[in-house]
């Protein structure tokens, strides 16, 4: 469930796994291997996801 903080302008989120980080090292790397996926308030979040939520206020 979205936090009534980000529900009304929340966007998407950013995710990814922090064993993907540890592997890669960077965001930057995860982004040119397509480790980073977009995901909608349907997602269930999971042990180990790091996200980044994109809002519009």
């Amino acid at each position: 469930m979205i936090h009534s903080d980000f529900e009304k302008g929340f966007i998407c989120a950013e995710v990814y796994t922090l064993n993907d980080l540890r592997q890669t090292k960077n965001r930057a790397q995860l982004k040119e291997k397509g480790l980073i996926r977009i995901e909608g308030r349907e997602y269930l979040v999971k042990d180990g996801d790091i996200m980044e939520f994109r809002f519009n206020v």
